[in-house]
């Protein structure tokens, strides 16, 4: 009663001026997954990616399909 299931939906996403991407650092191998616009370079965090888990739950909730780039 108190506690509902939410349905997984698929969130949308500008796919002509955005791609997907990991952004990773490379001093402690922190890595967030986001958006970053192809004409100006700027990254747009989405989520931290702590294990594969979290990344599968990505791609599942943006609908996305191979492999992601990452980027330093």
């Amino acid at each position: 009663m108190f506690f509902k299931k939410k349905l997984k939906q698929t969130k949308t996403w500008d796919s002509a001026n955005k791609i997907p991407v990991i952004k990773a650092s490379i001093c402690n191998g922190e890595q967030v997954a986001g958006f970053k616009n192809v004409h100006t370079g700027e990254f747009e965090e989405v989520m931290l990616i702590r294990n594969s888990e979290d990344l599968f739950e990505f791609k599942n909730m943006y609908g996305i399909t191979g492999n992601i780039e990452k980027i330093y």
